[in-house]
């Protein structure tokens, strides 16, 4: 009877504990949002002396993974105005998933006019061989250190610069990114062999004036052209992540909508897709946006980049 009671006795602490770390990890989820609601929704780490901003979805548990978007600035951008300006936070809060805003290399104490190094582009972080892709390598180990990551729906996109970076994270990072999406910005590296297959989505406006559609810097790239390189065009690029991915059939359309167009590769190793999506114009901005640069030319409305690319990942992590 004695050895019964001591029996039970260690289950109800043992089931005490469990609630207990249950009851603990859900306050925990709160007080980070809480956190992240009196910051405007943005919660401010530091990783390797960079600043990086992190959104948590509404509803986020701490006893849950969640899927996770990197999304990288362009040059001379920051972290900050992508997390304000592109509804990348508005479209984690839709669909679940944990938004994270990182900052290039700057030298500058506020981080502004930071530049990601691609490869064959840009500026200082090019220049100086800073090592990106081990400091977004860094931002996803401190983020699953400090919230529920599923390790499994780990993503990147870019802007710009940025979508270079995303790319050479294919590249160079495909054991940790499941799938990236970038935009307005191509291949820049200079060698790429992936550890496994990796799906790559890519978005451009056949009227960018930065990033030429069919290869080359426009008139609207940074002033001083040492900073950038003669960039690859929209087609190269495909045409290197379907060799990369050994997509043996041609790209299909699937999409056609007044003013843009998506074509895709399926039956790529792997079971990973090439996709990519075309807008008519909208020059070099992020499709679907609504404000856009002072004196640019508005972003494509034809188009959601955001709803595009998060299709794009979710079909990503639903294969093997």
């Amino acid at each position: 009877m004695k050895s019964l009671l001591l029996t039970l006795a260690a289950a109800l602490l043992v089931s005490g504990a469990q609630a207990q770390d249950t009851l603990r990890e859900r306050l925990k989820a709160r007080a980070e949002q809480r956190r992240a609601d009196a910051a405007g929704g943005l919660q401010d780490l530091k990783v390797q002396g960079r600043q990086v901003l992190v959104h948590l979805p509404t509803g986020y548990r701490a006893d849950r993974p969640t899927p996770l978007v990197l999304a990288f600035h362009g040059g001379g951008g920051h972290a900050e105005h992508m997390a304000e300006h592109y509804g990348l936070r508005q479209k984690a809060d839709e669909a679940g998933f944990i938004v994270a805003f990182p900052n290039g290399d700057s030298k500058f104490p506020g981080g502004k006019l930071a530049t990601w190094n691609a490869g064959g582009c840009c500026g200082d972080a090019r220049d100086k061989g800073v090592d990106d892709v081990a400091f977004a390598r860094a931002v996803v180990a401190a983020l699953q250190a400090k919230y529920a990551i599923d390790a499994g729906r780990v993503f990147a996109t870019g802007m710009s610069n940025g979508a270079m970076l995303s790319h050479r994270l294919a590249c160079e990072a495909a054991d940790v990114f499941r799938a990236v999406a970038a935009v307005a910005g191509t291949d820049a590296t200079r060698s790429c062999t992936p550890s496994r297959p990796v799906s790559v989505l890519h978005i451009h406006a056949q009227d960018d004036s930065h990033v030429l559609f069919n290869g080359g810097a426009g008139p609207d790239a940074f002033r001083d052209r040492s900073k950038v390189m003669d960039f690859v065009s929209v087609p190269e690029t495909m045409a290197r992540w379907a060799q990369r991915n050994q997509c043996p059939a041609p790209p299909q359309r699937t999409l056609s909508v007044p003013g843009a167009w998506c074509e895709t590769q399926t039956g790529c190793a792997g079971g990973v897709r090439v996709q990519l999506c075309v807008t008519e114009t909208g020059g070099h901005a992020w499709p679907g946006v609504e404000h856009g640069r002072r004196n640019k030319p508005a972003a494509s409305q034809a188009l959601n980049a955001n709803d595009t690319l998060w299709r794009f990942f979710e079909a990503a992590a639903a294969r093997p």
